[in-house]
This record gives C-alpha cells, structure tokens and sequence, in this order.
C-alpha cells in the first residue's frame, strides 16, 4: 500500500488540475481523495483502476451539478494504491468515518450495538449486557438494536431460566438469597439453592432459547413437569409450570418471527425530497431483536444504488455481518461487497434482493417502517424550521438559527459543579454535540455561578477558535441562550469580549418575577427585558430548550455525586487494582479497616507484598 500526494502548479484547480494528475496515473486499484484550497477532504472515493477512474473527473461534461461544484473546488489530490479492490473498499470506509467529506455520504448514527452476553468465567454464568469489543470469555448474542430491547429479553430470561445477573463480587459476597430469588427470576446460586449441574442445564436451555430454539425448550420443560407431577414432587411442578407459562408468554409477544430465515439484517430505504431514511431489521435465532432507523446526510442527487452501498459499507465497518443480509434495493457493485464483508467476517455473508416469499415479506415491512419514519420526520423537520423562523422573527436576529447552543450548570453548595451544553438546530436535538464540564477552577468560589459560566464558556470558544478559526465548518453556535438573567448575560458578553467573539446573538432567560412557566423575562446585552405572549409557541420552544438543558446539567450532576459517593479510598492508592482491593476487603471487611491496620496486617494478605504494603500504610497516614 503507498501514498502520494502530486504535487500541480497552485493556480491550476478543477478540470486541468484533474487532467496533470493523469499523466502520473497507473492503473492499480486504490483510494483517492479530492481536497479544497484550505486541504480539507471533500471526498473519498476508490476504485479498481485509479487512472480510469480519476478520468471520469477531468471530462468536461455529463456530471450531476454536485460533481461538478465537487470538481470545480477541487485544488489537489491524494492517492493510496492497494493491493485488491476489496481492500481499497475497506480503506474508502475508514477514511470516509474518519474525515467526514463534505460530499460523500455520511451515516450519521453509527454507535455499537448491544448484545447479550452469557459470561464463563465463573462456576456459575452470568447473563448482562454487553457493549463494545467482545473481549470478555463467554457467548454473545445479538445484536440488539436498542438497550431496551435487551433488558426486555433478560427479564424474559430470568423470568423463565432463572439465571443470575449479578457482579461476580457480589455473588462472593452473599450470605443469603436476594431479592431476584423471592421473585422468582433467579435460582440463587450465589447460596447453594440449585446445584451447579442443575444450573449448567438452565444455562444450556438459555443459550437454545437465544438461539431460536424455543420450541425444543419448551418441550423438554413440559416432560420435566410432567416426570416431576408423576413423582409427587409438586412444588418442583409448580415451579417449572411457572416457567413454561412466562416463555408461551414470551413467544406470543415476540414480534415478526421468520420461520425460514434464522440469521440476517434485512436493510431498506427510503429516499423522498433530498432526504433518506434507512431501516435495520436485526434477525437472529428465527426471531426480531428489533429495529433502527438511520438517516444518511446526502448531498444532492445521490442514486438508491449509491446510497445503499455507502451505507452498508460504513454500517458494517467495525460491526461482523450476519450470514445473510436483505436488501430493498440493488448495490452498485455486489460482488465486490460480497467479498468484502465475507473477507471480514471469516466466513460467507450473502446479499440479496428477495422477490418473493418470506424474505420478501420481510423486506417489504422494513421498506413501509422506512417510508413512515421518513414521513414523520420530514414533518417534524417543517414544524421545527417554522418554530426557528419564529424564534428569529421575535428575537430580531440576523438569520434563522441553525445551531442553538444552550448553557446551565449544576451543583449542591458547589460541591460537585458540573456545566452542561445542549444543542439543537433545524432537526431537532443533536445529541452527539451534547457537552460536559467539569468544574476545574481552584479560584472559584463555591456556589459561584458566574466563575462557573465564564470557565464553560471559556473552554468552549477558546476550543473552537483554536480548532476552526475560520469559522469554516456547522459547530459554532447561531445563538447562544443562557439560563439566567441580566447578570449572567453582562458576565457572558464580557466573557465572549475578551476572546474576540461577539457577533453570536445571545439571549438569558430568567424565571421572572413569580418564577411561573409562562412568565419568563429574556435578556439581551444593552436592551431592556422582554417576556413573550403566554400561549406564544416560540416560548414553548424555548422553555423546551431550557429545560433539557436543566436535565442535561442535572444529570450530570447528579452521576458526578453517586460517583463520588460510591468511590473507595484504596482507588486512589498506586499499586491497588480491583484483585488486591477484594482481598483487602474480604481480609478486613472495609476500606476503613484497612486505613487502621499495621504492616504486618497488611501483609498478612494475599497479594499484598511489603511494598504495597508500605503503600498502603504511607497513603493512609499523610502527615
């Protein structure tokens, strides 16, 4: 793999530009990048011959006018060859994650999925929620296609195969049965309630649930109950009654359950008035885990093909495909796809476009849900564009806002002082854009709400100045709303002052004099306050806005706090991992124990060598 960037006379741009490049082009498969005259990417692209490809550019006609505008900015190019076209694939996906083009298309929601895991590193195994990298010994199943889809199948499980979902320290710690036993959702293990063949075998019945083996499962409880009936044991009957009776439950409740397709994503979309909505149906063991909506940022007159295939590409980079993926529409280039996803799962991924039969089915109501997402998001868009216009019209601001960022803090007595930033703009909430701040100033005076704004927004401009000084890209503010009155906006005018930023119109809201929901008083530097009229909708929108900045704030806060509370003093010794911390607390039984116990005590314990030890002692006896 090789890089280069060819260097072309700086006053040449566009189509000539295009044309130098081709002199120096072989035809090996690879990656390009265009750049503009500030060398930010416009866009990535690969291809099997880069000669043939890049020649497409330097034609003086037959472009959409988004490659024309992309060519005409055009002032240099970077190349990477490789050694196969997949590989090139694979490359233009990294990149395009990571540079962000303005003219390719971007999946915007592109967080992990959840899955469940069945951890074996215990005796006894625990079934939780899993997140990120699949490190952790044990069988995963997923993926899930939200947090809550996930809790519910775990309280199913635990509901009909008992099984424990506590911490491996707390199971080592219990002395007797918790709650989860006395409702019936766990076999308690942790003290010996169910023998550990017997829970091995619960286990076992879990993992061919989750494997689409519910029907099997079933059958096997209702001999157990049947065997247990004819020997009189009619509790255990009772129990395992109970049981089969939550997992009909389960399986009459569970939703679009495909019986001839037991692994598979099925992926449709929907394009309508420059916009997309993607539907992800997720597939696994012949059951829904359910569904997520995705909607690419497009530029133009991208064609179905081309949206697809970007979007496949960068949903599956970093995620392992499933055996079979359901498409609504065709890709530009299949088998090349094909072999890319089969190359990164190990083993062979099918893509399809059924016509017929179930799969179709299957596809069709991801292409309906897809077509009903978008709808209801594109007038939820229009509601919000008119709410912006109103928000301008009232507040007399140069231009409808694109991007609001409102501001609040959070503390008790100011211990714990965070400070919070929500963003919002012509879509709604941009959640990805939420920010936290620590309060890290040593001079403010607690409880000072002012010190504690100027260090926020302090940190927040001077970041932006010195990562786009030229204003170049959507993350600085076209308002600024402050909770607060004339006090906190004077403090903030002086604050954008000093950093040179004081053309983003700002505006405090103050609870006004009854401190009542509808009565709020808005601030502007030099002007007199103003309240709006009560069932205005513009002031909904701002109370709405405010609001989730409280929460935002409050949570923060409030996760700050528990942290604090909840956090151990031998965290803070060097030396002292999670293994020496429980065997310290296991020897003495707390943390303050241990702060009163001698050398020789300390190294009574496992793990704990003189060293430590001395550790141990000098860090809890600080002159």
């Amino acid at each position: 793999m090789t890089d280069s960037t060819h260097p072309t006379p700086p006053a040449k741009t566009g189509q000539p530009l295009i044309q130098d490049y081709l002199k120096t082009l072989d035809a090996s498969p690879g990656v390009y990048r265009m750049l503009d005259h500030q060398g930010a990417v416009l866009y990535v692209g690969k291809a099997r011959n880069l000669r043939a490809r890049v020649s497409n550019y330097a034609r003086g006609s037959g472009h959409s006018g988004r490659i024309a505008r992309m060519i005409r900015e055009t002032c240099s190019m970077m190349f990477l060859t490789t050694r196969t076209e997949t590989e090139a694939l694979l490359l233009e996906q990294n990149l395009i994650k990571q540079l962000k083009p303005r003219y390719n298309v971007l999946l915007r929601d592109d967080k992990s999925f959840p899955n469940i895991l069945v951890a074996k590193s215990h005796p006894f195994a625990q079934i939780k929620k899993h997140r990120g990298a699949k490190s952790e010994k044990g069988d995963y199943y997923g993926p899930f296609a939200s947090a809550g889809a996930v809790n519910r199948t775990l309280n199913q499980l635990q509901r009909v195969f008992l099984l424990r979902s506590c911490t491996d320290a707390t199971f080592s710690s219990r002395t007797r049965p918790c709650l989860l036993f006395q409702i019936k959702r766990c076999s308690a293990p942790c003290v010996g309630r169910v023998e550990q063949a017997d829970y091995n075998a619960l286990v076992l019945d879990a993992e061919r649930f989750l494997q689409g083996k519910s029907t099997a499962v079933q059958a096997n409880l209702a001999r157990e109950m049947a065997e247990a009936a004819e020997a009189m044991e009619y509790e255990r009957a009772a129990a395992l009654r109970d049981r089969i009776k939550a997992l009909t439950a389960v399986q009459s409740v569970q939703a679009i359950n495909p019986r001839g397709v037991p692994e598979a994503d099925v992926i449709a979309l929907h394009m309508e008035g420059g916009q997309a909505c993607v539907q992800v149906f997720f597939i696994r063991g012949n059951q829904s885990w359910g569904n997520r909506d995705f909607y690419p940022k497009l530029n133009g007159v991208e064609s179905v093909d081309e949206v697809m295939q970007a979007f496949i590409a960068q949903f599956y980079d970093g995620k392992v495909p499933p055996r079979m993926i359901l498409l609504s529409h065709g890709i530009e280039d299949p088998d090349l796809m094909t072999e890319a996803l089969t190359e990164k799962a190990g083993r062979k991924v099918v893509l399809g476009v059924p016509q017929r039969g179930e799969k179709a089915e299957l596809v069709e109501n991801a292409l309906r849900n897809a077509r009903e997402s978008l709808a209801r998001r594109m007038s939820e868009s229009a509601a919000q564009a008119r709410l912006l216009e109103g928000l301008a019209e009232a507040f007399d601001l140069p231009a409808t806002p694109q991007r609001i960022e409102v501001y609040d803090n959070s503390h008790i007595q100011g211990t714990n002082a965070v400070g919070g930033m929500v963003v919002a703009g012509a879509e709604g909430w941009i959640k990805s854009q939420y920010r936290k701040f620590n309060i890290k100033g040593t001079e403010i005076t607690p409880g000072d709400d002012f010190g504690m704004m100027k260090e926020v927004l302090t940190r927040r401009f001077s970041r932006l100045l010195k990562e786009d000084p030229d204003r170049q890209t959507d993350t600085w503010p076209d308002l600024l709303l402050i909770d607060g009155g004339a006090g906190q906006v004077s403090a903030v005018h002086e604050i954008l002052a000093e950093l040179g930023v004081e053309d983003i119109p700002m505006i405090g809201v103050a609870k006004g004099q009854d401190r009542d929901h509808g009565k709020e008083e808005f601030h502007r530097h030099g002007e007199r306050p103003f309240a709006l009229r009560m069932n205005d909708p513009v002031l909904y929108f701002i109370q709405r806005l405010r609001d989730e900045a409280h929460r935002w704030a409050i949570g923060t806060h409030r996760a700050k706090r528990a942290k604090a509370t909840m956090a151990n003093p031998l965290d803070e010794i060097t030396g002292i991992g999670a293994a020496r911390k429980r065997a310290l607390l296991a020897h003495f039984g707390s943390a303050k124990a241990v702060s009163r116990a001698g050398l020789a005590d300390l190294v009574a314990v496992e793990g704990i060598s003189e060293s430590i030890a001395q550790k141990i002692v000098d860090h809890f006896h600080k002159s």
